[in-house]
This record gives C-alpha cells, structure tokens and sequence, in this order.
C-alpha cells in the first residue's frame, strides 16, 4: 500500500520540487520508502508502506528490458497464479512485490492488463518506447486517483491535497461540485470540489500519448454487465464470500479486523480465522453511556470464542470534537459522516499495536438491501403505484402522505413525461428533501444559480437508467454512497495512520456473482439480506444471524450538539458566508445551539464539515471559480 504521484510535462523537463512536493504530501500513504523517477517531461513518484516482499518491494519497479516503469498503490490478489504462470514461460521477476506482475501483463495485454487484476489498485505505468502513460483504477474505487491536466501538463496524484502541494494546479472551487456535496454529504465521482480536478472513475483506465497530447479515458468493467447466474444463490454466494475473505489474508505484517456484533464484521472474523495462518487482531469501538450503540460486548464474546486477540476502544467525546478540524483535511474530499471519527481511531489504535493491514466489512449492506431506504427507491421506482397505495395505509404520517400526494401530482400534471417514470432514489433521505425544500433560504441567489442546487433532477443526477430499477438502485447506492462515503472515506482515514484497508465483501467477483444471481432471481422483495444470511448458516452463530441491525453509529445527536457548540461561530463569519455560498442569516441559523429538526441537524454537520474543510484543505483557493 503506497502513494503515488506523477507529473508529465509538455515539451519541456519535470519540475523535481513539485514532483517531491507531491511525495512528501503522500508520506503518510507510505512511511516506509520512497522512490523517484525522472527523465525528461517524466517524473513519477512513490511513497511505500511496506505490506508484502518487506526487503525488496521498493517502487518504481521497471519492466525486464528498462522501457516499462512502474508505480502502483494497492495489493494484487491473484498475483501468485500470473507469477507462477509467467514464470513457467520464461518472466524473470526482480521482487517479490504483488504488484511487479503489471508490468509483464502490461507487454502481454497493453491497456486491457486491468481485466486480469483481482485487487484493489490505482498505477501509473510509463511506457518510455510508446510514449504513453497508462493510468488504471480498481473496479470497485478502493484505490483513488486524482487528475489535473491542461495544454502544458498533466498531473496525477493519490489524494486531492498532494496534487495541491505540486504548486502548478489551479484550486478554483466548483459551485456545482459544492452543490452535490450539500444534496449528498460528499461530492460523488468523478468530479471533485475543484473545477479542473477530476478523480479517474472507478473500473476505468486513462491513456496519455505524450507526443500528441491526446487523454483517452475507457470504462473496463460494470457491475451491471456482470451476466445472469441460475444457480442456487446460497451456494454462489457462499463459495464467493469464503473465497472473497481468503484471497485478503496474504501479507507480510500482522493482520487486523474491525470488529462490531453485527452480521459483516463477523463474517469476517469467522472466515478469516479459519484461514489465516496466524493470530488475528480485533478492534472494537464503543461510546461511555451509549446504551444499545455500544456492541462491544457482543464483539468481544465473539473474538473470545475465536481465540482472535481483542482490543477495546472506547471514544471521549471531547477527543472527537477536538479532532474535528484534523479530521476534514484527513478525508481529502469534504465528507460529512458524523461517524468519520470511529475510522480514525480505530486505525490509530491499530497502527499502535504494529497492525499494518486492517479488514473492514463495507459492502453488503449496499449490494443485499441493508438499508430500507433503498429497497423502497427500487420499489417505488419499479411500480410508481406503490406511492398511492403507501397513501392510504394506516401507518403512513401526514407529512409523509402530503409528499406522496405532491409527487402524484406532479406525475400527472400536463408537462410531466409520458415516456418512462421518475426514478426515486436519493430524494428518499430527509436531508437532501430539506436542502431542496430550502435552497433558497440556505444559499445566496449567486451560489443558487451557479450550483443548480435547485434545479437538480434524477435524470441529471443519475445518468441514464437502462436495466430494472433494483439493479440500477444497487449500481446507484455503490456508485454514490458505498464508494464516496464509504470506500473513500476509510481509505484516507486508515492511510492518514499509516494502515492498510481491506475489503473483501467489495471483491468484483462477489459484486458479480450478486449481481448476476438478482438479474436470474429477484430478491427485492424478500427480507433484508435474506440470501446472505441463508448463505452464513453452519458458519455464523444463530444469535448472530438473527440479531437486528444497529450498524456502526455513535451517539448522533450528542455528537452534533457538541459540534455546534465548538465550531458554530465557525459558520457565522467564515468562508461559506465570505465566499457566497450560505446567506449569512442561513449560516447563524445554523449554528445555533438548540437544533430540533434532524434534517437541519444533519445540513448543520454538513455546512460545519464543509467549513473546515475550506480552512484545511482549500485555504489557499482565491476565489468560487463560477464568481
């Protein structure tokens, strides 16, 4: 696990101070080493944390005959099988690095080298004979990169803050980017909070020739494409998740999990003690009077009865507001999970106990309806009557029946579209329907019409929707919230402490074999995770499988408070009220103390988040570049 950055110049020689610039911002991805590559208009840079081949592993890595240069962040987990297939035809490899096996797949496949990777990876390749440059990203977005290129250069970097440190990268914010993060609590890919930087997509690799200074990007994988699967769904998926868990234990260093009592991260804990070779470590954190929210004991019973050392984390509130400020900047990007703090100090606890790997259950809560939420988008957007008959129900709240009625109408007023119904989707959370509801009380005239917060759609938001609701709603909840929320938010916050993240419940081939199962056999309509659970049965506990989802959620509302009382001044007078963005009125209202309504407690956290965020990370930014 590394960091990575590069710079390309056009007609002329790298600058070696951005180029290092760039690699001291990345230490923290990578304190173990570090490398440099320049010649020419090329420069590439790599910082290391040291996971496998602990003696030899060091970055670039070079192809036999010198033309081909390496650097790659990631683990590629099938690499033992294309070693020693390519050894067997004659390959000569120089380490033992996971990640050398790109570059003979790169002379044998050129660009396509990608879809025979199973891992999580973002690279940079050089082709020195070609002239080209080859970027390429997972197909789940473990692994992040960020571009900015224009007429003169072209620059790349593992987090948005490094490409900033290069000095040569304009840092406009985008009213657009803005407005999304408001609708979302964080800026979905690929654009980013800056108007000419842009995250390589997931599942994608980008092409640079450097003598015609032509970019050419190429989506190499879909979930969706992913093809029908008529076999029985608990063995596919239960072969695929014991598979998916073993294929993560390779390393050179300790391995740890994130432990809580719930479904996921027992999974885990289970599977991959029966696998690994050695001791596993368990990390389990909780909150003094939480009540419920703390399932410590429930995590610590389960590791007891593994035989899996455990460790027990207990978070102060005060530490948690303290760290708020360091918290915005470590996530690179502004996301506003209140929950961002139980990553941190769960990676800071492992890093103190020479933890370098740590496992992490995201995934199926996206993949098998975990959430209620999305399972009613699919439903109400495969059978828009399911809307009117949710009217007439008796549990149906008046304001809830009110909404309903105005989407009803609104289907059915002249200018509606005929043609395909509405997809329901995000508009289902109470904070993006406030934001809508509001924008004009919340923003400035200016921000509104430069951001389109307003005017904001599905079909603008969601692209255009091609296959069944419920398969598109699992691409969307993947696509937006696992991968920007989720995904992003842990890989920068374990690699802030040095600490390498791992997910096997996002492997491709799991992804597929879900998908393609749903494609031959509808699950939507049966209970939450229902083939997951069937498929766990003999290997969880009973008490396990039917225990009710908690989820990994500290105390919210105390947290918030305590927010507001520490940094609400923040808000009044700060940068989103300078720069136009909150109407100075919006920015007091919320910043007070006393804040009843969730969903304005939840745009409250947003605007505090993306406040400090602006002061961390974009404070050097002159201007909202739409101004």
């Amino acid at each position: 696990m590394c960091g990575i950055a590069g710079l390309i110049e056009r007609g002329g020689p790298v600058d070696r101070t951005s180029l290092v610039a760039m690699q001291n911002r990345l230490r923290h991805r990578g304190p173990d080493g570090e490398g440099l590559y320049l010649r020419g208009g090329t420069g590439l840079a790599h910082t290391r944390l040291s996971i496998i081949d602990l003696a030899g592993g060091a970055q670039p890595l070079f192809g036999q005959d010198g033309r081909l240069v390496l650097i790659a962040n990631g683990e590629i987990y099938n690499e033992p099988g294309h070693r020693q297939r390519l050894e067997r035809e004659g390959y000569r490899f120089a380490t033992g690095s996971d990640c050398e096996v790109i570059l003979p797949l790169y002379e044998r496949f050129g660009a396509s080298c990608v879809e025979h990777l199973r891992g999580m990876f973002a690279f940079a390749l050089w082709d020195e004979g070609a002239r080209k440059l080859l970027l390429g990203r997972d197909r789940m977005g473990e692994k992040p990169l960020y571009i900015y290129h224009d007429e003169h250069r072209f620059v790349f970097a593992s987090e948005l803050r490094a490409l900033l440190a290069s000095g040569v990268v304009p840092g406009d914010l985008d009213p657009r980017a803005l407005g999304r993060f408001f609708r979302y609590q964080y800026v979905p890919e690929p654009e980013t909070p800056f108007t000419n930087i842009r995250k390589l997509p997931a599942g994608h690799t980008l092409v640079l020739d450097a003598d015609t200074w032509q970019v050419t990007t190429r989506r190499y994988w879909s979930m969706l494409d992913a093809p029908p699967i008529d076999g029985d769904p608990v063995e596919v998926i239960r072969e695929a998740l014991i598979e998916a868990v073993t294929g993560v234990l390779r390393s050179d260093v300790p391995v740890g999990l994130s432990l809580s009592g719930g479904l996921d991260s027992s999974a885990i804990a289970v599977i991959a003690n029966r696998a690994y070779p050695g001791r596993l470590r368990a990390f389990s954190l909780g909150y003094p009077d939480a009540g419920a929210v703390d399932e410590r004991g429930l995590a610590r019973n389960l590791a007891q009865s593994l035989g899996i050392e455990f460790h027990d984390i207990e978070v102060d509130d005060e530490q948690m507001v303290e760290a708020f400020p360091q918290l915005a900047a470590m996530r690179d990007d502004p996301i506003a999970d209140v929950s961002g703090y139980n990553y941190a100090r769960i990676m800071e606890e492992a890093r103190s106990t020479g933890t370098y790997v740590m496992l992490q259950g995201h995934g199926l809560d996206e993949l098998c309806w975990g959430y209620s939420w999305v399972k009613q988008a699919a439903a109400l957007s495969a059978d828009p009557g399911l809307g009117l008959r949710r009217m007439f129900s008796r549990d149906c709240s008046a304001r809830e029946r009110l909404h309903l009625a105005l989407r009803a109408t609104a289907r059915l007023s002249p200018g509606a579209s005929k043609s395909r119904q509405p997809f329901r989707f995000y508009e289902l959370t109470p904070y993006t329907g406030y934001v809508s509801q509001h924008a004009s009380a919340l923003f400035t005239s200016r921000f509104l019409e430069s951001s389109g917060i307003a005017a904001a759609t599905a079909s603008s938001e969601y692209g255009t929707l091609t296959q069944r609701p419920d398969l598109e709603v699992t691409r969307l909840i993947c696509d937006f919230y696992l991968l920007e929320n989720g995904i992003a938010q842990g890989d920068r916050l374990s690699m802030a402490h040095s600490v390498e993240m791992r997910l096997p419940f996002v492997d491709h081939r799991l992804v597929e074999a879900i998908i393609g199962l749903r494609k031959s056999n509808r699950d939507d309509h049966l209970p939450p995770k229902y083939w997951l659970k069937r498929a766990l049965e003999g290997i969880l506990p009973n008490e396990i499988l039917n225990r009710p989802k908690r989820g990994f959620t500290p105390p919210v509302y105390r947290w918030q408070r305590q927010l507001r009382q520490r940094y609400g001044p923040w808000l009044r007078d700060g940068y989103l009220v300078e720069h136009g963005i909150l109407k100075p009125e919006a920015a007091a209202r919320l910043s007070r103390d006393e804040i009843r309504a969730n969903p304005e407690a939840i745009v409250s956290r947003m605007a505090l988040t993306l406040e400090a965020w602006c002061r961390g990370v974009a404070a050097g930014t002159a201007r909202i570049a739409a101004a």
